[in-house]
């Protein structure tokens, strides 16, 4: 009988080594010095002003994780690298790496006091953290609506409500992709201007409207056919979220469709990893839930909302697609 291997734990024992190679390649601007093509590793030391030595074991470790590829010494970027740590891709996740780097990883380091406390760790923060905590934090948004919208069909619809979300950028992949769509957001005060500037730049202020109210009170009322509902469930109470969700049922007409976006524990076989992993990320980080999805669909359930199909989107959340019934 053939033993069981070790490479799993190991792979997961040292998968800092990983994430911190990735940290410091993007941080030296190793991805970028290959947007235009392929290099050898001393004409990456010399794009990035980075030791020879270092660079090439950056670009081998890159390599050895698929993010470049190769050939004959000279290193490229791959498909997804150059998409998405070039530069030149429409979701740029630098910040995101930046964030990771300098805030969420020196965070976890706190990881075992939370999981002996029971309580999440000290952020410490002051104005300069906050603005790489919020820059990363909302480029990772970004990049979780651009997966929708490619994993769901906005046309059908012609009024939607996005309530208490963290960022316009889902409102606004679905009013691109369906120019006859208008938005409503009911956003907290304090996202008012950042919700005018996005709407301004992206070009569609003349299909959108802002409500400022506290999400966890909002009564938005109306007949919408779509309801976005991102990123709330894990910043608020259980008996707070029954409550927006039944807000959010009241602010929709018959036949309607709710998006909820979020973190999910599941009862599969095998737990979604980023899930997981985001349940330990939001409690140290400030003692947020990454709510179990059986939990979640009762409170659908009691607010009116049916689950119809759930949506696994790559390198993001999970989204719960319900009808108002």
């Amino acid at each position: 009988m053939t033993k069981p291997a070790p490479d799993r734990i190991v792979d997961i024992a040292i998968g800092y080594m990983g994430a911190k190679q990735l940290f410091a390649a993007s941080r030296i601007g190793l991805f970028r010095a290959l947007a235009d093509g392929p290099r050898t590793a001393p004409e990456l030391a010399a794009a990035t002003g980075t030791g020879e030595q270092l660079i090439r074991i950056l670009a081998d470790a890159m390599n050895a994780r698929g993010l470049l590829e190769r050939t004959d010494g000279r290193y490229a970027l791959a498909g997804d690298a150059q998409e998405y740590l070039g530069g030149n891709g429409a979701t740029d996740l630098a910040p995101f790496l930046t964030f990771l780097n300098e805030i969420s990883y020196g965070h976890w380091l706190q990881f075992d006091t939370t999981v002996d406390s029971g309580k999440p760790g000290d952020l410490q923060m002051d104005e300069g953290r906050w603005a790489t905590f919020m820059a990363g934090v909302m480029r990772y948004n970004s990049l979780h609506a651009s997966m929708l919208a490619r994993a769901f069909d906005f046309s059908p619809y012609r009024s939607m409500l996005d309530l208490g979300g963290l960022s316009p950028e889902f409102a606004i992949g679905a009013l691109r992709a369906n120019p006859a769509l208008t938005a409503r957001f009911v956003f907290g005060p304090a996202s008012t201007q950042g919700i005018t500037d996005a709407v301004n730049a992206a070009g569609c202020a003349d299909r959108t409207s802002v409500d400022p109210a506290p999400t966890e009170s909002a009564e938005p009322g109306g007949e919408h056919d779509l309801v976005m509902v991102n990123h709330v469930v894990h910043r608020f109470t259980a008996e707070q979220n029954r409550k927006i969700l039944a807000n959010a049922r009241a602010a929709a007409g018959d036949g309607a469709t709710l998006l909820l976006l979020d973190f999910f524990l599941d009862d599969d076989e095998r737990q979604r990893p980023i899930d997981a992993l985001h349940a330990g990320e939001y409690f140290v980080i400030d003692g947020t839930v990454v709510y179990p999805e059986a939990e979640v669909r009762e409170w659908l359930d009691g607010a009116g909302w049916r689950v119809c199909d759930v949506l696994a989107l790559p390198g993001s959340p999970r989204v719960l697609v319900a009808d108002a019934v």
